[in-house]
């Protein structure tokens, strides 16, 4: 079978997209004698190890069955251990995702009305975001960028004919540009692929730029997980891409080795393979986050999420209310990807969690919030949400916005979005800051500035929200009732009669605390 020039390019990208391949139907067509003359590497011989194990298709999970044995391997776990992780999160990287260097011209669409047009910012603080977003990437720059009017935000190139043609040639006239990033939340594949064909270069939307920035900063099994389920989007586009390139030459459309499926709906039921065991991993691992919740409420410990636009000092605020030293904040966007709980203490004494959460960004699609709904389900589960706002940013009331948006997109119960807590951050930023938001609590938690107020606050929405009880309750102090409720409750004030042996001891305790101590001493 003979390829043009062109088949064998897509052929070649479409081998790069799949570097662990699982069945033998595609290892049939992918290590064919001509097609790997075409990929230009050697067939593998009858009962050989896959020749693809190493370079970019080296993979864990491919297993060859001998010509001769006539025998199937069994399926494996559906749950994927440590090294398949880190394997497949290293291997399936987006285009650019790992170690390369960009030179970027960012384009910001600026609609001028319609559903898409943004009412609570500017065409030019967008812009700013954009650049702020490439700049967190390392060896990324920008080069250039340009905000380009557009009535049409919706159609495949996004701006009329004439605004297109002068973006093109800016473009193409800019010297050193390695990649163009469109600051739209989701570009569609036949827009992606038109852009790249009429500016010679890799293209990027908030989406794929937004994951490049999560991958840098993933660290556990979860967070990689996740990542790589927000990825399958962007495959399948890239396949959709290099399938329309094949198909132009009818090699997408042939049929492989008698399988009775094409090239295409081989690689499209690899991609839902794949995304079926990295839901089944989450599954598991979402699981066992419902046991560490149901054990941190078997000890009555509330939990506080802490919440907002990504870079506003979440971090940084969690570790002045706890003193937890091993807290590093790091000013850049998301920083954190992954939820930590930290304990600290309320001045009743009582004992909180605090969970640093993922931080949000305006315009991210639906998918990408999805794939982080395992880490995200922590904030629907709390006792309290704390919403901190960094009012030294031009676009405070617009992560406001965007913050509440998802959170009702998330169907965050209604309890907690009502008695959710409003934290201004970073007021020592703001020359001759005022509140002018009723009910919001103004702080500094690099300068620790307003954390009293804001305990105080968190104190009294828990002892609601918990259903605990303030109460005076007479101990004997020959017994071990005071030490008790030490360990079981949260002790306010200690009133001793050394006279009578006796104390009135002032506690925030729950309920089932109240409980237990009523039957371990009663007619005491």
């Amino acid at each position: 079978m003979l390829y043009s020039k062109s088949a064998v390019t897509a052929l070649r990208r479409i081998h790069s997209l799949f570097p662990v391949l699982q069945h033998r139907r595609a290892h049939t067509f992918l290590t064919s004698s001509a097609t790997c003359r075409l990929l230009r590497r050697p067939p593998r011989a009858v009962g050989a190890t896959c020749p693809l194990r190493s370079g970019a298709f080296s993979h864990s999970a491919c297993r060859w069955k001998n010509a001769g044995d006539g025998k199937e391997d069994e399926d494996e776990d559906d749950v994927i251990d440590d090294g398949e992780v880190e394997e497949l999160f290293q291997e399936r990287a987006p285009a650019g995702a790992l170690g390369a260097a960009h030179r970027v011209f960012v384009v910001h669409p600026d609609v001028k009305w319609g559903s898409r047009m943004q009412h609570l910012t500017t065409a030019e603080l967008m812009m700013a975001e954009a650049v702020g977003l490439v700049n967190t990437l390392d060896s990324w720059s920008v080069v250039d960028r340009v905000i380009m009017s557009t009535k049409t935000p919706e159609k495949k190139k996004i701006f009329g004919k004439g605004n297109f043609q002068t973006l093109t040639d800016r473009i193409r006239q800019t010297a050193g540009i390695t990649a163009v990033f469109v600051n739209v939340e989701r570009l569609s594949a036949l827009s992606e692929r038109e852009f790249e064909e009429a500016w010679g270069v890799k293209v990027f939307d908030r989406y794929s730029v937004v994951l490049h920035i999560f991958r840098r900063n993933a660290r556990t099994k979860e967070a990689k997980l996740q990542i790589s389920l927000a990825e399958i989007p962007l495959l399948r586009s890239r396949l959709k891409n290099e399938m329309a390139n094949l198909d132009q030459q009818g090699g997408g459309s042939r049929y492989i080795g008698g399988s009775g499926e094409t090239l295409t709906e081989v690689q499209q039921r690899l991609l839902r393979e794949r995304e079926l065991k990295i839901r089944s991993a989450l599954e598991t691992l979402r699981r066992k986050r419902r046991l560490l919740r149901s054990q941190r409420r078997d000890k009555e410990l509330p939990s506080v999420s802490v919440l907002g636009y990504t870079n506003c000092g979440k971090t940084t605020l969690i570790k002045a209310l706890t003193g937890d030293a091993g807290l590093q904040p790091r000013n850049q966007l998301f920083a954190t990807l992954d939820v930590t709980v930290h304990a600290g203490q309320l001045p009743s004494h009582m004992t909180v969690l605090y969970v640093d959460t993922i931080g949000f960004l305006s315009q991210l699609p639906h998918q990408l919030i999805d794939s982080f709904s395992a880490t995200l389900e922590d904030i629907k589960h709390s006792d309290l949400l704390v919403h901190v706002r960094d009012v030294s940013h031009p676009e405070t009331a617009n992560q406001k916005a965007n913050v509440l948006r998802v959170l009702e997109n998330m169907r965050v119960p209604d309890r907690l979005l009502s008695s959710m807590i409003e934290v201004h951050n970073k007021t020592d930023l703001v020359d001759n800051y005022r509140l002018t938001e009723p009910g919001a609590l103004p702080i500094s938690a690099l300068e620790q500035r307003g954390l009293d107020a804001l305990r105080a606050a968190v104190e009294e929405e828990l002892v609601a929200s918990t259903g605990k009880r303030v109460m005076d309750l007479a101990v004997d102090l020959g017994s071990p009732q005071l030490s008790w409720l030490y360990k079981e409750a949260a002790v306010q004030d200690v009133r001793v009669n050394a006279d009578e042996g006796s104390a009135v001891v002032k506690v925030i305790i729950s309920a089932a605390a109240y409980g237990r101590y009523r039957k371990l001493f009663a007619g005491r």
